[in-house]
């Protein structure tokens, strides 16, 4: 099979996409002429050909010949005078059978993993997953500029790169991710006075960051320590925006929080959609942590009050909840022989779990405030010890845990040991209905509320 016999097939398939007219009128006379340098140059009959078929139908040709080839290649049209004698032809479907990548994900910095099939969704990401996928199928068409932002450890690198993975994946576009400090010192390497090859080095750097497709700028915050930095930032944006490319910018704070990047570079960030994720809820990061463990060897026998526990002690970022769950299995597997347990758990997360400012909060206030009132130790408050000494004022505080703040069961749970929800229901339920006959306990409950509120 030669090219023209490719083409032909090509074709056939087209012919089988669009309505005939359409077919007789922008393909039929076109020919494959060339395949090298990723690049497949078609000649068409007239200028007015070169213009339609690059702005209406050049996705579509993209997608039908990467199936016929299972290779990635830009398009080129050209007019027969346009191009030279024909190349020889004999070694092409031999290449196309091999593939040619457009592009690879090293070359666009991207991490091959980072993919939307193993990005986990909750109500807490939903919506910027679902602009993400939008994004990633139509680019610079659905939403542009794309601006995404969240506190760091929720997901934004992983989602924007799987922009860029899918992309490269579907299509022949040009892919670059990069952070804006690496934006603002290749632009200071390339300004710099002192080199003779300067203009040089300035076009290269216009080359790299405007010759592209799609540009994925994570950290955008950190722009706003460079004013040259901003200024030539503004002119690639406007110039990728003009030129239909894609934008994706992530930070972690809104557009109207970025109060050091100039206000027309703010105004260019509103243009698009932005999205915000949020600090994952229990069911999401239990079903991160179930996703996490998959392929562990024991992952089946983890006890599901384990789970609980790292979820309930790991609410606000994600990379903290990935290290609780590989410091457990490191532990388990150094100190109880690979099996990993509840007691296990709490044994090895308690240094982190001091250090957590949750730790700090009104739980941890009225922990101590109960234990100094029935002279206990706080630490046996939250152990395992059952005995009447430690289990009345443990339901007691319990009960005022759950009263006086807005903490989930799951939740508190976690500051008793990491006690399961439904033994802190049970604790909870038992001393509501025993305030309802017993004198001396409403009495115990509302001096401590009265200690607590002072």
């Amino acid at each position: 099979m030669d090219i023209d016999t490719l083409w032909q097939k090509f074709l056939e398939r087209i012919k089988e996409q669009v309505v005939e007219f359409s077919y007789d009128t922008w393909f039929k006379e076109s020919k494959l002429y060339d395949l090298s340098n990723n690049t497949a140059t078609v000649i068409v009959p007239m200028k007015l050909h070169i213009k339609h078929l690059d702005e209406n139908y050049k996705d579509l040709i993209t997608k039908v010949f990467n199936e016929l080839t299972g290779t990635n290649f830009k398009f080129v049209f050209k007019l027969k005078e346009d191009v030279g004698k024909k190349p020889k032809t004999d070694t092409i479907i031999e290449n196309i059978q091999k593939g040619v990548p457009y592009q690879s994900v090293e070359d666009a910095n991207l991490n091959p993993n980072n993919t939307f099939e193993n990005f986990i969704v909750g109500n807490s990401n939903k919506f910027a997953f679902v602009a993400a996928q939008a994004v990633a199928e139509k680019p610079g068409k659905a939403y542009n500029p794309l601006f995404l932002y969240s506190k760091s450890g929720l997901g934004k690198t992983h989602l924007m790169q799987a922009i860029g993975n899918y992309i490269l994946k579907n299509s022949n576009m040009k892919v670059l991710y990069i952070s804006s400090d690496k934006f603002v010192n290749d632009f200071i390497n390339a300004v710099r006075t002192n080199d003779k090859n300067n203009f040089n080095k300035i076009d290269n750097f216009k080359n790299r960051y405007r010759n592209i497709d799609v540009l994925i700028i994570d950290d955008i915050q950190f722009l706003g320590t460079a004013t040259k930095g901003q200024e030539e930032f503004f002119h690639t944006f406007n110039e990728l925006y003009n030129s239909n490319k894609q934008i994706i910018i992530a930070s972690d704070r809104s557009v109207d929080d970025l109060k050091m990047l100039e206000n027309r570079l703010l105004t260019r960030f509103n243009w698009g959609l932005t999205a915000n994720i949020t600090p994952p809820d229990f069911e999401l990061r239990m079903n991160i942590i179930r996703k996490k463990i998959s392929h562990q060897e024991a992952a089946q026998d983890v006890p599901d009050n384990v789970i609980e526990y790292i979820a309930n002690s790991f609410d606000s970022d994600v990379r903290q909840l990935e290290g609780a769950i590989t410091r457990v299995f490191a532990y388990a597997l150094m100190m109880n022989k690979g099996k990993v347990t509840l007691d296990i758990a709490v044994e090895a997360l308690k240094d982190q779990l001091i250090d957590r400012s949750v730790y700090k909060n009104d739980v941890h206030r009225i922990q101590r405030v109960v234990c100094d009132y029935f002279k206990v130790n706080i630490e046996d408050l939250k152990g395992k010890k059952r005995n009447q000494t430690i289990n009345y004022p443990r339901q007691v505080a319990i009960y005022l845990c759950r009263t006086m703040t807005t903490e989930s069961f799951p939740k508190i749970g976690s500051y008793f040991g990491g006690r399961d929800h439904s033994t802190i229901m049970s604790a909870y339920q038992k001393v509501e209905d025993e305030l309802k006959e017993n004198e001396q306990l409403r009495e115990i409950i509302a001096e401590l509320k009265k200690d607590l509120s002072t």
